[in-house]
Parts: C-alpha cells; structure tokens; sequence
C-alpha cells in the first residue's frame, strides 16, 4: 500500500459499536487504520469500508501492550503516512466490587483504558508537534467522573485516562493539538448485543456519537472543546 496524500485517522477499540460507527465516518475523508484484538472482525469491516473507495489499514493488536502498538503506528506511517488524528475508544474491565475483582484484571483495565492511550498518544504527539496541527479524542464514560461500587477496575482505568487527557491538552493545545476527553454516558446500541429492559431508544446510537466526534476534530481552534458528555434522552444525570 502506497503513502496516501489524504490525512490519516487512527482508530483504536474498533468494534461492531461505536468503533465501527468511527471508521465508516471517518473514512469518508480520511485514510484510516483500525485497531482491535478480534482481527475477523476488523477484516470484515475494512472489506465492507474499501468498498466505498476508502482506504483502510486493518491492525489487529492488543492495545495495553507496548511492543504491540508501537509495531502498529510503525506500520501506519510506513504505509499511510503520519497520524493527524488519534481516536481513542479502546476501553473495558471487570465488573465488580473489591471482592470481587483480582489485581490481574484490575491491571488488564488500566492497561486497556490508561497506559494504552498513553502509549498511542506518545506515538502520535511527536508527528502532531512537528506539523502544529492535530487531534487526539479519548472515550470515557460517567465511572470516569463518579466510580460506583462495581467500579472497582473501570472507574480508576477511566479517570487515569481522563487525567492523561487533561494533561495532554494543557501540555499539546498550544503547540496546535486539540484534545479532549468523551463521556459517553449511557449504554451504545451495539447490534450483536441486547441489554435486558433497555429498548433501541434508551440507548445512544453509535452513528449520532460518531458525529459528536467528527465536529469536536474539526473545532476551529478559537473555541476548543476539552470535555464533552453525550447521552440518550431518557438517561439521568
């Protein structure tokens, strides 16, 4: 695959949800490259996506680990070129009280949701810095804001990644580098699963989140957004 002259979108966490949604809008003026451990899915989705004439750079990687990203942005900028934007929706953990949950995947949340976009952000800030121009989105959710009692694991893997986002747009806004941080607050209507009680419209669907991103990476720069929540209309807050 040749260097494209488009600029390029990195997409991390893409699944049949919100991730998915990110790529089918980005791609539309972006060559994109998508990451994820499922690599049949990611296969099938960047088949469907380079139907419509996008080009996609399918990267199945395990986001919490080092050596595995780094492997991944090296290969994007060798066949696609620097990364303008860093769409981070990487994101999970087990649920549970302190009972409940073990170091083990206390760690694997932290990785998953905080040292991996750290990892990501530092492979992309050099590039970023050297054009003076570019975006970095992080996904969070409201256990990112308050942790409840089950949120042993995702809530601190979810305010780390909230604090690395704030860090990051004090230190990268001046230099040009608009960042900011999504509280996702509500469950996405994600079409392979089925909440019980919660029907297609106490849900957000992950097409109208895609456009929330879409806007806050094109902001003009003298009225940056830095934290922004979406949710259904039905949730409460």
């Amino acid at each position: 695959m040749a260097e494209t002259k488009k600029k390029v979108a990195v997409i991390t966490g893409v699944g049949p949800g919100l991730g998915a949604a990110l790529a089918r809008r980005f791609a539309s003026e972006y060559a994109i490259a998508i990451l994820a451990r499922r690599a049949e899915y990611l296969h099938s989705l960047a088949e469907e996506i380079r139907r419509t004439g996008a080009t996609v750079l399918e990267l199945p990687a395990d986001i919490g680990k080092r050596d595995q990203v780094e492997a991944a942005f090296k290969k994007i900028r060798a066949e696609l070129g620097a990364p303008d934007v860093l769409l981070y929706n990487a994101g999970g953990g087990a649920w549970g009280t302190i009972a409940e949950v073990t170091p083990e995947q206390f760690e694997e949340s932290w990785r998953t949701n905080a040292f991996g976009a750290f990892v990501c952000a530092r492979e992309c800030a050099p590039d970023m810095v050297g054009n003076g121009r570019g975006v970095m989105l992080f996904t969070g959710a409201t256990a990112g804001v308050k942790a409840g009692p089950k949120s042993i694991s995702f809530g601190p893997g979810k305010f780390a990644m909230r604090g690395l986002a704030q860090s990051l747009a004090r230190d990268l806004g001046p230099k040009g580098i608009h960042v900011a941080w999504i509280n996702v607050d509500g469950a996405i209507d994600i079409p392979t699963r089925k909440i019980p009680g919660l029907k297609p419209e106490d849900m957000l669907e992950p097409a109208a989140i895609a456009e929330t991103y879409w806007h806050l990476a094109h902001q003009h720069r003298s009225a940056w957004t830095m934290e922004l929540e979406v949710r259904p209309f039905k949730e409460k807050f």
